[in-house]
């Protein structure tokens, strides 16, 4: 095995110069950043898909507004969609329908082999009053197991659940109502974030991590916890007092023709499975606050307790505007986060970040392993177009250093960047194994930051017209 790489910088601006071992090849280079032609799934890929199924549902159908929903934009319709969807479940399943119309609720918990289904031009309009989400419900705030604010739409432990159709989940949140709990004059979120982390750090109990009234965590827009045969399908989010679409310790979930439209708050990220098993995200539109997509599997010692990964996940036909990171990895990866296979995607924003972001620290610890990208067309990016780096929020030292190997990128061809990558190990824990084949970086105006890397292989990749290979 090669010696780690303590410091390796490429010089890309002026393309004429590579440090660190890296050879400056021949040849001419590539045609301009397109997306290149589609191939046949490769093995690990069809063996995902051959698993995910999505739910079917009885033809039996539910009208809230047969319950008392009026869209009016004004009536309170929370126990109207409830008395909907326990009647479906109550009588073996079916589709609860949300017609046009503006509907004002609270919580919505979707129950076993239920439908939730918004037509054209129905908008579920989510209170602004905290209250609104009681009591507490079990729940993972970033990636740490506690009693809160219910999530807008939440389930726990059910089977066959979907949210499908064309009408809008709209979680109303601005700048008066959650985002201003992140920051700024007390009362805001930041005790509670600490307290939880150190009760979970002493071990205490879930069921005595209780917070909710007269406390700060954010609710997600969606969640599904512990649940099986998932469905999102066609919908659009906006708007979440944080993550808007999280699967938590689910099986089986399919996320498909869904838009994320919520690039204004604090840590909204897309869609964000978390501890799951076969995943399939797919002809989606994103736009965010914070990450497009992010995998992610609990957070230091919950993380470790809990020790569940994200695994055997698919994400093809994205397309993805403002972000953090366009597909990321992290920050919560202790329980781990391995087999994600990215195809076919593209991105492009002034407010797009970073492409592809792995990113943990020494105290999340987790094995971040065969991560494989295959035909991603970036456009701009703000920042690195790929970063993996393991001091995320300025960690370096811990006692639980990630395991970060077995990265793969290859025909990833960015338009504009300022660099093409920032590869950030440790040194007593570097990076393994990245490869980057038949990748193309153009407009390219700073230096890679690459340092304790072990094992990295460039092939055909071309920055700035000139190919950079070793």
């Amino acid at each position: 095995m090669s010696a780690p790489v303590r410091r390796r910088t490429v010089l890309l601006a002026g393309g004429a110069v590579a440090a660190g071992g890296v050879i400056l090849g021949g040849g001419t280079a590539p045609a301009a950043a397109e997306t290149p032609a589609k191939s046949a799934p490769d093995p690990q890929v069809a063996a995902i898909l051959r698993r995910i199924r999505p739910p079917r549902f009885p033809n039996r159908w539910y009208d809230v507004t047969d319950f008392g929903a009026v869209g009016d934009d004004a009536t309170d319709c929370t126990a109207a969609i409830r008395a909907a969807i326990e009647t479906c479940h109550r009588r073996g399943g079916g589709h609860v329908v949300v017609p046009a119309g503006d509907y004002r609720t609270g919580a919505v918990h979707l129950l076993s082999r239920v439908d939730l289904h918004l037509a054209e031009g129905a908008r579920l309009a989510f209170s602004q009053d905290p209250a609104a989400y009681l009591p507490v419900v079990a729940t993972r705030y970033e990636g740490t197991e506690c009693y809160n604010y219910s999530p807008f739409v939440y389930a726990y432990g059910q089977r066959d659940i979907a949210v499908t159709g064309r009408g809008v989940l709209d979680g109303r949140a601005d700048a008066t109502h959650w985002w201003d709990w992140t920051g700024g004059p007390p009362p805001n979120e930041s005790p509670d974030k600490t307290l939880l982390i150190q009760m979970a750090a002493d071990g205490l109990p879930v069921t005595d991590r209780v917070f909710g009234d007269g406390h700060y965590l954010r609710p997600n827009l969606l969640q599904f916890n512990r649940c099986e045969n998932v469905l999102l399908d066609s919908i659009t989010v906006k708007d979440s007092p944080m993550w808007n679409i999280h699967p938590v310790l689910c099986r089986n979930v399919t996320v498909r023709g869904v838009t994320v439209d919520s690039p204004d708050g604090p840590n909204n990220d897309g869609i964000d499975p978390e501890s799951c098993t076969d995943v399939l995200i797919e002809d989606c539109t994103i736009s965010t606050g914070d990450d497009c997509i992010a995998f992610k599997s609990g957070k230091d010692a919950d993380g470790r307790r809990v020790n569940v990964p994200s695994r055997y996940a698919v994400v093809r036909n994205c397309e993805m505007a403002d972000g953090n990171g366009g597909v990321t990895a992290g920050s919560e990866t202790s329980g781990g986060v391995m087999d994600i296979f990215v195809r076919d995607c593209t991105m492009s924003s002034p407010h797009l970040e970073r492409a592809i972001r792995i990113k943990s620290n020494p105290d999340r610890g987790g094995t971040i392993a065969n991560i494989d990208v295959r035909r991603v067309a970036v456009g701009q990016a703000a920042d690195s177009a790929i970063e993996i780096v393991l001091n995320y929020a300025n960690v370096v030292t811990g006692a639980y250093p990630p395991d970060v190997h077995g990265i793969s990128i290859s025909q990833l061809t960015v338009a504009s960047a300022p660099r093409a990558l920032n590869l950030l190990g440790l040194t007593d824990d570097p990076l393994r194994d990245i490869r980057l084949d038949q990748c193309r970086f153009d407009a390219i105006t700073e230096d890679n930051v690459i340092e304790n890397v072990e094992g990295l292989r460039l092939d055909h990749v071309w920055i700035n017209g000139t190919r950079v290979d070793n």
